[in-house]
């Protein structure tokens, strides 16, 4: 099933097989996205909401002089803009990171899903209030944390949402991401970001090469990042940093 890791550990239990029929049923095209791909531009008007099957994504805004602030990183299971159907064109750009694997859900098949299926609608409802949720440990990420802190939070986060849908174990997880994204996604220069990661290493804390990443740690890396899971939803007996 394209659907397979939606809500993974967030609820999925909580869905029919009729729901999961009905949201496998909406998608209307899959497609193929080279990497480094602008999928959704601000501004202009979206008619499908995308489904990331595989691959990584971002979302980003970025200012008159072409500097980047990526401000959301999206894995498998992630409906990317599910927020643009009731908005109808976004605030931000959406790009692929690596090569991805999308599956494409028409706005009209999600109005229908919303006529018909009340229990499904409040799921999605939800699966967007994660997306804000983020959003806002983000924003307690970039405000609060210094350089070394911000990437520790970044890896946590992300191992946690890879571990729950199947794509981290024991620590370590692929993230065929640059430094520069990093950067990006930290607010931190590239040679920050290299000083931050030397750090960590030497601290025993992370080490990212050939992209991947290998947290020996997990619980040490998070007090060092003030990270709590409790932002991301998952199941209460979920395990996220396991």
């Amino acid at each position: 099933m394209l659907t397979e890791r939606f809500l993974c550990n967030r609820r999925r239990r909580e869905l029919s097989k009729e729901e999961l029929e009905v949201v496998e049923g909406a998608i209307a095209e899959v497609r193929t996205i080279p990497p480094r791909s602008q999928v959704v531009t601000a501004g202009k008007p979206i008619h499908a909401s995308t489904l990331l099957v595989e691959g990584l994504m971002c979302r980003y805004m970025d200012d008159r002089a072409g500097n980047r602030q990526i401000v959301a990183i999206h894995i498998p299971g992630d409906f990317v803009d599910l927020h643009g159907f009731p908005l109808k064109h976004l605030d931000h750009d959406v790009a692929t990171i690596t090569s991805c694997k999308v599956a494409c859900v028409p706005h009209e098949n999600l109005e229908t899903i919303i006529g018909t299926h009340p229990h499904l609608s409040r799921q999605l409802w939800f699966s967007t209030l994660m997306d804000a949720a983020m959003h806002r440990e983000w924003t307690f990420r970039l405000g609060r944390l210094d350089a070394n802190q911000r990437i520790a939070h970044l890896f946590c986060e992300l191992y946690c949402r890879m571990n729950a849908v199947g794509l981290a174990k024991d620590g370590s997880f692929s993230l065929a991401i640059t430094q520069q994204d990093v950067g990006e996604t930290c607010g931190i220069t590239s040679v920050h970001v290299n000083r931050a990661l030397r750090n960590l290493r030497n601290d025993g804390l992370v080490t990212f090469r050939s992209k991947k990443v290998v947290i020996p740690d997990r619980a040490k890396l998070a007090k060092l990042a003030d990270f709590e899971p409790n932002y991301l939803f998952f199941d209460p007996d979920f395990e996220a940093l396991s």
